[in-house]
């Protein structure tokens, strides 16, 4: 088939694999072993429309698990396990301003293949947050024959934490607005090494395993299944094709391979485990009352949830009221802000050369962290309970694919705000089982805590500093969280604000983690090998078939020709500056020198793509 790209070129295509075999690009064939770095679709091509939908909702499915996971871990929070019904609206928001922001950062951001989503990186300060005394449900939320979800009492239980969230992550979201466009990202990335990076990213999957183990442990065997499933999907079977019907004008109705267990195990695995559990409700296999071990492995827990939720529903800032403002939880938040973005700095640099985009100029990553500031911010007015970020699992899906159009993130974009509209979807989410999200929860934060500790390949272990470094520092944020949950009085310097940030900061592994590594790190005598800082194993991508960097990075509209007339712009950190060649502009950009070292190196994209969470 023929595909218009946006240059104007036309190339021949067949689709058949992950790899990109059977390509043909200007009348020369290319096997998949000699074009196995080029992407068959590059950052500016345009598949054709029924591929392009195809692609986008492949990247869907492998951001599910992850959209899904964020608001059933917060209702818990929330006070909310027994409201299906605003559960199921948290889902649909989710997507709402997912896809929203995804269309701002392709547009108007770094404008590469990155899908945006909710961030984990969040979630452990807002539980810490949720978790201190005066902030932990009453008892009688936790008893569903108590709770009436239309009850006045119960709405201002929920939705007096849901705005102090909303406050937090809307003014912590201004600390990347600023960090991005000013370019202080640049100067930061100085400072910040592996030994800073690994212990803080390892801990936002440790930091949740109380919730993992709590949903899990309601049936270890239906969890346990979905534990197998899923990796028998994602690593037994991910190169296992299935060959499927496809219908095409040149060679009509043939068979095509699909790789189906790659591109989606952890929907396969758990959808085979809601079926499963579902076959044992529906023929009265597991127990009926509420109070016996695997009650919570019933489809029809929630009753009829999925009847009661309207078919079209409209989220809103301000949804759930004016936010609110603590000192404690915008602290807290601005800690997992700081690891979100050196989380989306490695995802970018890794897009890129996956992509077969040039590398990354300084006003592109400005532009990119400024603009999912912004959409923090708006995703903290909507009402989540969560930021947004960067999709690593998506990342890796490119590299897997060989499809970098940025256009096919476009699709992705639009798809995810539909699905935010329609209420029916959000609520079946909602009947998940709890096992069935348990066992999901164990593959997705080990794999987080395993991408978190592979930072540390270009660290020398062997070196007693290093070694003290990341132990001190992983093992002082696991212990000081938990002596602080047993001991929750034990603050008491006499004025209440200050009480409550010790307390979220003090119960925040992430920033424990983060804050010793970054001391340590950079106070310890040490080389910059020793370190991992050193950038003489940096792979820059194959210029021979890479688009130049104006072409790529430029605003859209034809806003970078207008700009580039006023002699100011190049004082501007976020604009693109013509006439200069891309290699000049590359040169010196501290965060491109971390790029190898960031959790969204190449590597941790082969991590995560092997589970695509």
């Amino acid at each position: 088939m023929e595909v218009k790209r946006e240059n104007g070129d036309h190339c021949h295509h067949c689709f058949h694999c992950p790899g990109g075999g059977d390509r043909k690009t200007g009348g020369t064939d290319c096997t998949a072993d000699e074009d196995s770095n080029k992407p068959t679709y590059g950052v500016m091509d345009v598949p054709p429309w029924y591929l392009c939908i195809f692609l986008a909702f492949q990247h869907n499915l492998t951001a599910i698990g992850a959209l899904v996971t964020i608001p059933l871990i917060l209702s818990e929070g929330l006070c909310l396990q027994h409201d299906s019904l605003t559960q199921g609206r948290l889902i649909n928001t989710i997507f709402l301003v997912s896809g929203l922001s995804t269309l701002l950062q392709i547009t108007l951001g770094v404008r590469l293949p990155i899908l945006q989503g909710g961030t984990f990186a969040l979630m452990s300060p807002a539980m810490a947050f949720l978790s201190m005394p005066e902030r932990q449900c009453p008892a009688w939320t936790q008893n569903a024959t108590l709770v009436n979800a239309s009850s006045p009492v119960f709405i201002d239980v929920w939705q007096s934490r849901m705005r102090t969230l909303q406050g937090a992550i809307m003014v912590a979201s201004v600390l990347q607005i600023v960090v991005g466009f000013t370019g202080f990202i640049g100067f930061l990335m100085r400072f910040i090494g592996p030994l800073t990076i690994a212990p803080t990213v390892s801990l936002i999957g440790l930091s949740l395993y109380n919730s993992a183990g709590m949903k899990a442990g309601s049936h270890w065997g239906v969890s346990a299944m979905t534990v197998v499933l899923i990796t028998l999907f994602s690593q037994y079977l991910r190169k296992v094709p299935v060959p499927i019907p496809v219908y095409s004008k040149a060679k009509k109705l043939h068979v095509t391979k699909f790789y189906m267990f790659q591109i989606m195990p952890i929907l396969l695995g758990i959808g085979i485990s809601w079926l499963v559990c579902y076959l044992l409700t529906i023929y009265d296999r597991l127990p009926a009352d509420p109070e016996r071990y695997g009650y919570l492995a019933r489809t029809d827990v929630k009753g009829d949830v999925v009847g009661r939720a309207p078919w079209l529903t409209l989220a809103y800032p301000g949804q759930w009221g004016t936010p609110t403002v603590s000192l404690a939880a915008v602290l807290g938040m601005m800690a997992g802000i700081i690891c979100s973005m050196l989380e989306s700095v490695g995802d970018y640099h890794t897009c890129a050369r996956l992509s077969g985009a040039p590398p990354l100029p300084k006003h592109a990553i400005n532009r990119g962290i400024g603009i999912e500031g912004v959409c923090s911010l708006i995703t903290g007015a909507f009402g989540t309970g969560n930021g947004t970020t960067s999709f690593s699992e998506n990342v890796a899906a490119v590299g897997v694919t060989k499809v970098g159009s940025r256009m096919v993130i476009f699709v992705s974009g639009i798809i995810m705000i539909l699905l935010g509209f329609l209420g029916k979807i959000g609520a079946v989410f909602t009947t998940i089982p709890t096992p069935v999200v348990g066992g999901m929860l164990i593959i997705m934060f080990g794999v987080i805590t395993a991408a978190g500790i592979s930072n540390l390949q270009s660290v020398d272990m062997n070196s007693s500093r290093n070694i003290f470094v990341f132990g001190f520092s992983m093992f002082s944020a696991i212990m000081i969280p938990n002596w602080m949950m047993k001991n929750p009085d034990f603050i008491d310097t006499g004025v209440v604000e200050v009480d409550q940030v010790l307390q979220v900061l003090l119960n925040t592994p992430m920033f424990i983690g983060g804050v010793l590594g970054f001391v340590l790190d950079n106070t310890i005598p040490g080389t910059k090998r020793e370190r991992g800082l050193a950038t003489g194993n940096k792979v820059e991508p194959d210029s021979s078939n890479i688009l130049g960097t104006d072409e790529v990075y430029d605003l859209p509209f034809g806003i970078s020709s207008r700009l580039s007339s006023y002699p100011w712009v190049r004082y501007v950190p976020f604009c693109p500056q013509r006439g200069r060649s891309s290699n000049k502009r590359a040169e010196g950009d501290a965060s491109s020198q971390r790029s190898n070292q960031l959790p969204g190196n190449t590597e941790l994209s082969v991590i995560i793509n092997q589970v695509n969470l």
